[in-house]
């Protein structure tokens, strides 16, 4: 195994404790928000919670105009280079500040399309635009230095103390405008907390602004950040496109199957290569490393193997899950979460590759599959739904759309160390590994959950070894990874490998 074995021992455990703390935070955190999400939807019902949904699509692209995905260059640059952490922070407050005002205004102006209920509140929520500008500085200023367990603690308490408040208000009758209100306030003092925190470390703006680095950092954001907000314009345009065309109700029921696509994202996907970022940016090593490649390969395996039965488990159990959650009144949506779920797992895939081609800096090439990708999503949408008269034609034309992404992002990926043949490879005996998985949770979906849930993944875990699916290399990195991670030592009376656990 000798990519994996040129990995140092520090570097491994360095990632192994930010994994660790990333996957914290999130299933505490995130875990708390998916659950706070379903109890709002019940709070509010389809209708309210539609208006909900439509105001934070707006939201959530227009924060990608106002960051302008420069925290992802500052991570990169900053964790080459730690003395550029100031001169980076006054380029983002220089940058970043009137870029939140277009956001502001061009969200403001695409709501005047909807319903006064929707202009109103998309006003109110646009308000964090700002308040969150100065908190994600902090933050990504903190993860270029491995704060992550630092970070994990702020997001952890953030999240819990807004949920907290808007159930508050909610509980005294304030609706939507408590839910707003607690996002602001909550907003505000993560902010303040993240900028003290980097202000303790010693870590100051520094003034006056370097031109000659903040211009390279808004052009090299550029096309970055126009594949970012096209990105999210492609995740959020079927709610803002059901709602214009369906009503606010069947954005309700879309909404609910969202959030728990979303949440499966970041907590399987997005979490992971948040901490492998800054390590994969260190042995990129402009091009020459071998490892890059290598470990860009295992990355895309891994979202495999666990995005394939999660797709599985979650479309053949749908109703299973969807309605004790939600009740007889979100019906409609479980049937478009069976769809939405195989969405989840192709992005969780593509998701590797657009981190991968941002580390080589190919921002431009991202751009245009994003663009194409996005058209194409747009395009069916509209199409589906005007035909369809049903949120799951927006689905539909997301999961063809991402197909198309992923496809253009395995053609436009090239590194030293990246096998191509070996994850496909894997994926024809995944497939097959799938068959009888699947058999035994339609055979037994009506039983009690426990039952297709278990036996499936135990079909799943025992093919996988038995299949071959995966090699000697794979299942030593996933042993020395498991080691370094907090409380290997218990989990390593019980599976023992004959490897070195000191990389």
């Amino acid at each position: 195994m000798g990519g994996a074995s040129a990995v140092s021992s520090g570097d491994a455990r360095r990632a192994a404790r930010n994994v660790s703390a990333l996957m914290l935070a999130s299933i505490l955190s995130k875990g708390a928000l998916y659950i706070w999400q379903i109890a709002l939807s019940l709070l509010l019902g389809p209708s309210e919670y539609g208006i909900y949904g439509t105001v934070g699509a707006l939201m959530a692209t227009a924060a990608s105009v106002a960051s302008f995905s420069m925290g992802l260059i500052v991570i990169r640059d900053v964790a080459r280079a730690p003395e550029k952490a100031g001169p980076y922070w006054t380029a983002m407050l220089f940058l970043q500040t009137p870029l939140a005002l277009l956001a502001f205004l061009g969200m403001n102006g695409v709501a005047s399309g909807y319903s006064e209920a929707v202009r109103a509140f998309t006003a109110l929520a646009g308000l964090n635009l700002f308040i969150d500008l100065f908190g994600n500085m902090g933050y990504d200023l903190l993860l270029s230095r491995e704060r992550m367990v630092t970070t994990s603690l702020v997001e952890i308490a953030h999240i819990f103390l807004r949920i907290g408040s808007a159930w508050l208000l909610l509980t005294l009758g304030w609706g939507l405008l408590g839910v707003y209100a607690a996002a602001i306030v909550t907003g505000a003092l993560r902010s303040c907390l993240l900028v003290g925190l980097n202000l303790r470390a010693g870590l100051r703006p520094r003034f006056p602004l370097q031109r000659s680095l903040a211009a390279p950092l808004f052009i090299n954001s550029a096309p970055l950040a126009l594949s970012a907000f096209l990105t999210l314009a492609y995740q959020h345009s079927d709610k803002l496109l059901t709602t214009g065309i369906l009503g606010e109700r069947s954005t309700g029921f879309l909404t609910a199957a969202f959030v728990i696509n979303f949440g499966m994202i970041e907590l399987f996907s997005s979490t992971v290569l948040v901490a492998a970022y800054p390590l994969l940016a260190r042995y990129y090593d402009d091009g020459r490393s071998p490892l890059f490649g290598y470990m860009v390969q295992k990355l895309a395996l891994y979202m495999l193997l666990i995005g394939l039965p999660l797709a599985l488990s979650v479309s053949i159990l749908a109703e299973r899950i969807m309605l004790p959650l939600l009740g007889a009144e979100y019906a409609p949506s479980a049937a478009i979460l069976r769809l939405l779920i195989w969405y989840t797992a192709i992005t969780m895939f593509g998701n590797v590759f657009s981190k991968a081609l941002l580390i080589q800096n190919r921002q431009r090439r991202l751009l245009l599959i994003r663009a194409g990708g996005l058209a194409l999503n747009i395009a069916l949408t509209a199409l589906l739904l005007l035909s369809w008269r049903d949120a799951r034609g927006a689905v539909l034309a997301s999961i063809f759309g991402e197909i198309l992404v992923v496809a253009l992002l395995l053609r436009a990926f090239h590194a030293r160390g990246w096998q191509p043949g070996a994850i496909a490879k894997s994926a024809r005996r995944l497939v097959l590994l799938a068959i009888p998985t699947a058999l035994w949770m339609l055979l037994l979906r009506e039983q009690a959950l426990l039952l297709p849930l278990a036996g499936g993944l135990g079909i799943y875990l025992g093919g996988l070894r038995l299949g071959a699916v995966l090699g000697e290399d794979d299942w030593d990195l996933l042993y020395r990874l498991a080691a370094a991670l907090p409380g290997g030592g218990f989990l390593m009376r019980f599976w023992q490998r004959d490897v070195d656990r000191q990389w």
